[in-house]
């Protein structure tokens, strides 16, 4: 609280000064120094007044000394004078055991105010009496009573007034202040110089790529340049670099997309135009006298519907738009033998090993989840696969699909950035934007698509989907198309 108080005043009085951070650290560095000093203080005045009163005993045990001299014990009135002055007190009372006390006193001494027995102080009294003679006016009158320094077993009494302490205090306390200023600017300047070349600097040049960067990220001049630092600052130049790579990589693959969402705003009319004029003649395949033509031809009516609707919502992803998912409840055997009539056509051997149980059902939107399993279909046997499994279970809430193969696997720099677009290409002449638009619409679902395992003997990819949306009912879900 203290802390806070005492910055809280600093900042008030000073912020349009002191509101870098370097400013802030030399703030810090006095105001910890002087509480350092603060701490040291207290014990040290404490003791500068036990040490003042036991020279005071000292003094008075010397002066009653003389009293020992004479037969009757008695000095003359000029020389009592001059003992007690020089011991800087009004009465003094000397005790040894077994005889009889020896008396040095003014003619009319002053009645005291206060007992200091320093036989019996303890810390945190000698604290409390060192603040308490500092917060008075030096009028009291203090009788001191200790063991003589030159003899044990004599007691000694002196009567003093506390000026003299309290003065003497004062200036102790003000030798102690200025000690403290001097320690405290030339450690805070030391330690301000050296955060300054150590970490001030380094972050004010880190703070200025950012906002330079932070003006025009897609530049390439604008990346900062890490050095060769091992501590935590060399640390977050070095991942601040990555970020900015990163970070301009995206935006430029975003650039791209928008370029891609242009040319395909402008061809998906005619291309649509097209679908709809090869829907129309495919129609009249049903009347075929030819049975093999009658058989195909509803998988080929659905592979265009499939490709009209794909249009569309290619250009809703391209631009950024949301579609409302089509959920409902589909037995999921059938739709995985649809991806395999759709896939393997013209694909030498391949087969589709469809390993679903009949009864196995999802709750999805059909014409999202169809494309995604054809996209690892096509995936898997364009890059060599001669069998693509499937298999599906439930368990902890969750749907899982899981679509393996048997081919040579990912390269470990496709493993990298899977499901980035444009990144992910694992063959040539590949986009990469099929698993990116997949982990999309699978995530739209609430799910979500990973790579389990990917090696020389095959790849696995894992689909997962919420299992209990069936029983809740339709919820409000959007998904890119």
């Amino acid at each position: 609280m203290l802390y806070n108080a005492v910055m809280g005043r600093v900042e008030e009085r000073f912020s349009g000064r002191f509101s870098g951070l370097s400013a802030r650290l030399l703030l810090l560095t006095i105001f910890f120094v002087m509480l350092a000093e603060v701490m040291i203080y207290c014990p040290s005045i404490a003791r500068f007044r036990q040490v003042f009163l036991q020279e005071r005993i000292a003094a008075a045990h010397l002066a009653s000394l003389a009293l020992e001299v004479p037969p009757d014990n008695m000095v003359s009135t000029r020389l009592r004078k001059e003992l007690l002055s020089h011991a800087g007190s009004h009465g003094i009372v000397l005790r040894r055991p077994a005889s009889k006390a020896l008396v040095l006193s003014d003619d009319m001494p002053p009645m005291t105010d206060a007992t200091v027995d320093l036989r019996q102080a303890s810390i945190p009294t000698q604290l409390i009496e060192a603040f308490v003679t500092l917060a008075s006016d030096g009028s009291r009158v203090l009788r001191v009573i200790d063991a003589s320094p030159r003899d044990p077993t004599v007691v000694v009494e002196t009567v003093i007034s506390e000026r003299p302490l309290r003065d003497a205090m004062i200036d102790f306390s003000a030798r102690i202040l200025g000690l403290s200023i001097v320690i405290s600017l030339i450690t805070a300047s030391l330690v301000y110089l050296s955060l300054q070349w150590l970490f001030v600097r380094p972050l004010r040049v880190l703070t200025q790529s950012m906002v330079s960067f932070h003006d025009d990220p897609e530049d390439g001049r604008r990346l900062v340049m890490p050095g060769k630092r091992i501590d935590e600052l060399g640390v977050a130049q070095r991942e601040f670099a990555g970020m900015q790579r990163d970070l301009r990589a995206a935006l430029l693959q975003k650039t791209r997309l928008v370029a891609l969402g242009t040319a395909v705003s402008k061809i998906n009319h005619d291309l649509r135009n097209i679908l709809a004029t090869a829907q129309l003649v495919s129609d009249h395949l049903n009347g075929s006298a030819d049975p093999n033509v009658r058989r195909i031809a509803p998988t080929l009516l659905g592979a265009i519907d499939r490709a009209v609707a794909l249009c569309s919502r290619t250009l809703g992803f391209v631009q950024e738009d949301t579609t409302p998912l089509e959920l409902s409840v589909f037995p999921l055997r059938v739709l995985v033998t649809e991806v395999g009539e759709a896939v393997l056509p013209g694909r030498g051997t391949a087969v589709l090993d469809n390993r679903v149980a009949d009864g196995f059902t999802v709750y999805a939107d059909r014409d999202q989840l169809f494309r995604v399993l054809h996209n690892l279909a096509r995936n898997a046997v364009e890059a060599g696969a001669d069998c693509v499994t499937v298999r599906a279970d439930a368990g902890a809430g969750m749907a899982r699909i899981d679509v393996e193969d048997d081919g040579p696997g990912l390269p470990p720099r496709v493993r990298e950035h899977l499901f980035r677009p444009f990144t992910g290409a694992g063959r040539s002449g590949g986009t990469g934007l099929g698993l990116s638009i997949a982990r999309d619409l699978m995530r739209g679902h609430g799910g979500d698509i990973e790579l389990v395992r990917s090696a020389a003997t095959g790849t696995s990819f894992r689909l997962t989907l919420p299992a209990e949306r069936a029983e809740r009912g339709a919820p409000s879900l959007a998904a890119h198309g």
